[in-house]
This record gives structure tokens, sequence and C-alpha cells, in this order.
């Protein structure tokens, strides 16, 4: 297909390879050149003020994509085939595509004032998806189905990307093990405050794990491997290594040397990445020594990662994690409320909004995570698993990415989660298997 545009820009050429990447297998071929574009023979789009030709597909440009600098953006929601949209314009579509996906995908929003909550975080309530009721929808995959149908009325030779659906388990290690390996200061604490509170199961359980006697509470390794491995699942471990454990950093020592092994094992049989701590958010040192210390232990170098708790600021945490060597980052999502952030269901590179151009950085946002239904929505396990279902069943109808975040504790054997196992083997045994 041949793109017309009277003016070029770098968010366009952005939002273009985005869009060309999801509904075609060749790149879209962009021109500014009158003549070039009346001359061509196949399917034409026509992004500009004014119609040219009768043959072609037309759609008036917002102005977004071919500002520089970052403004408050009259946001008008009306609806489109049964779906939220805005930027209206008229032509061939209804609305500016290009620039709506660019400024959801961009996270533009997130570059404004806001309120941020209690972490410090933009808060999902803020953002455009949640005000309008579309945050549990990868709205610009049914955006692009839409896209892909008009285009196709219009120019039936057209022939499209056909994408798979496609699974991501993801497992944040943030607490390796409830007793083992945390050293007699924290498990005399431990012991303390089961005592004062009464809790005797609890006492007695740290008891029976540190004298060897049972299996400690938050160890499913074993468990998830032999899951993964009859579900033919790849797996990506991201382990949390700070040096220091104070306030949200409760992991492990990493200098414990079973942590190394338990580390060392998951990098020879799974994707291991960086979970880059709380701490390390207000220090870049600290960001480059964990980096650097997972680097040693699994002989590799770091390529991927998710911030802890979530905890990302734009553009400065992105541009920290391509300073430290990081290509693939898995944060995109939420800490406080489930769905798509970025309002997608598929990979894509991350734009520096403020320095106005692609990086290589590729982003793959999650839609579900443990912690979520738990903490914040208090749901137990069937009625998790329903809001799982639900997930599963809005991405595999437009065959897109989904990933899922879980945390080893959830499928230990302590009370607390009991039921969570269950609802995870179910998902993968009767839902995930038949996919692969």
């Amino acid at each position: 297909m041949l793109f017309y545009t009277v003016h070029k820009s770098p968010r366009l050429d952005y939002v273009l390879d985005l869009v060309s990447n999801e509904i075609f297998n060749e790149p879209i071929i962009q021109t500014s050149d009158r003549s070039v574009y009346l001359s061509y023979m196949g399917a034409r789009l026509n992004y500009s003020p004014e119609r040219i030709s009768e043959t072609e597909f037309y759609l008036i440009p917002h102005q977004l994509l071919f500002e520089t600098g970052i403004s408050e953006q009259q946001i008008d929601r009306f609806d489109i085939f049964d779906r939220p949209a805005f930027f209206q314009a008229e032509g061939d579509f209804p609305f500016d595509i290009f620039a709506a996906t660019f400024f959801l995908v961009s996270r533009y929003e997130e570059y404004l004032l806001f309120q941020p909550d209690k972490y410090g975080r933009f808060p999902h309530q803020a953002s455009l998806a949640f005000r309008e009721n579309f945050l549990e929808f990868p709205i610009i995959n049914y955006w692009l189905e839409d896209f892909k149908k008009s285009l196709g009325r219009k120019f039936p030779e057209l022939i499209f990307r056909m994408k798979d659906f496609k699974f991501i388990p993801s497992y944040d290690i943030d607490i390796a093990y409830s007793y083992k390996l945390k050293g007699l200061k924290r498990n005399l604490g431990g012991f303390y405050r089961s005592l004062v509170k009464g809790q005797w199961a609890y006492l007695l359980d740290r008891w029976d794990v540190l004298f060897n006697k049972k299996k400690d509470p938050f160890d499913s390794y074993e468990w998830l491997d032999s899951l993964h491995l009859y579900c033919r699942t790849r797996a990506y471990y991201f382990f949390l290594l700070a040096k220091k454990q104070t306030g949200v950093d409760k992991n492990i020592s990493p200098d414990k040397p079973e942590m190394k092994s338990l580390i060392a094992y998951h990098a020879g049989g799974y994707t291991v990445g960086i979970h880059p701590s709380w701490q390390s958010g207000d220090e870049e040192a600290v960001l480059m020594d964990e980096v650097d210390r997972l680097a040693k232990i699994t002989g590799s170098s770091v390529k991927y990662s998710r911030q802890h708790y979530i905890r990302m600021s734009l553009p400065q945490t992105y541009r920290r994690l391509i300073e430290v060597g990081i290509d693939k980052d898995f944060s995109m999502g939420y800490g406080a409320a489930n769905g798509f952030r970025a309002s997608i269901a598929s990979s894509f590179y991350w734009y520096d909004l403020q320095a106005e151009k692609k990086t290589g950085l590729m982003l793959y946002p999650f839609c579900f995570m443990d912690s979520t239904s738990y903490y914040e929505n208090q749901l137990s396990p069937g009625a998790a698993f329903s809001e799982l279902m639900d997930y599963y069943r809005k991405v595999k109808q437009i065959n897109g990415l989904m990933i899922t975040i879980w945390h080893n504790h959830f499928f230990g054997n302590d009370p607390m989660f009991a039921g969570w196992k269950e609802v995870y083997e179910v998902f993968l045994k009767d839902q995930i298997f038949w996919d692969t």
C-alpha cells in the first residue's frame, strides 16, 4: 500500500511502522510526492487535508502527528462500530486511527501533569482508558480489525497479515523463599512476630522448614517446571536482586550461594531478566549494579526487565533501561489495576516523546497480575479465574499477545493463597495447552 502525506514527521513514521507491522506482511510505503502517488496503480491511502482521487482510501489527519512538544489534547469520545474512539475525522474511516493509536501507545498522557498514587506512579484512574471505560479492552487491536475491514472493502486485492494468538507466562521472584535463606536476624524477627500474634501454625511452619522437615511455603519451582513442560510454554522469570533489603525490596540476598544457584538453574531453561528494585529508581548506579550481578550469575548479558511494583516514570525509567543494555521490557501495565495500559495486546517499540524518536526498546504489555486481583480487587481464586478468562477471550479474539504476571508464593503451600495454584493449573491445562 502507498501512503500519501503532505508532511512527514517522526511520529507519523513511528505509528505507520506499528500499524503496518500489525496488519500487513510488507511495510506501508510512504510518499509526499503527489505525482508518484497519482501514478501508483495499487492500493493508495491519502492522509492529507484534501481528497485527490475517487479510487483512494481517504482520511483527514488530526494535527497530533505533526506537532512537536507535549500539550493537553482535546479528547472527545464517540462510539463507532460499537467501540469507543476519539479524534473524529472525515473520509473513509470515522476517526484518525493513526493519531489515536499514537496517543495511546506513546503514553502521551503520562507526560502531562497528574496526581501520582501513593507509590509515586501514574494512577490508572487518571488514564483516558479508565475514564472512558475501555481499560479492560485491547482497543487498538479492535480498531485495527475494523480498519482492515474498511480497507478490504475499498481494495479487495489487499492481503493482510495472519496473526496467531500467543501466551507468555511470566513470574516476578520478589521473595524466593518465605523462611529459607533469610538469615538469623530476619528469622528471629519472624519467630517473634508469630509468637506475639499467637500464630502458632506459622511459628511451627518456620521451624520445620528451617530444620529441613518440610518444604518452604514459597517454593513452587519444581511444580512450575512440570506445568511448563506439560503445556509446552516458554516462561520468563524476573529476579529481584536488591543488595540492601529495605522497604518493598524484601528479596533474599543475592550473595547467598543457594540464591545464585536458583537463578542459574532458571537461566539454563528459561528466559531470565532483572526485576529492578525500588531503590534502583532513585539511584542509577544501583540499577547498573543489579544488572551486573545478574549477568555474572547467568553468564550472559541482561536484555529483559520488569520494574518491581511497576515503578515507572516516563521517559526516565525507559531511558535508564536502555543505558544499561535492556532492550525488552515487560512493565507496560498498572500495578493497581488489571487491563491494557497502552490499550494494545501486541509488543511495540517505545517512542521517546520528549526526544521525538522511536527507540530500540521493545515493550511487552501485560494485562493480568495475580497480586492485583488478590490485594487490590480482593478477589477469590474463583473470581480471579473468571477475570483471567475474560482477558484470555478478549486477546484470543484478535489473535494478540497475552502476558500474565504471577509470583512464586501464590503457588506454594501458604494457606493465605489457597486455591490460586489450582486456578493457574486449570487455566494452563484447559486453555493454553490447546493453543500451543
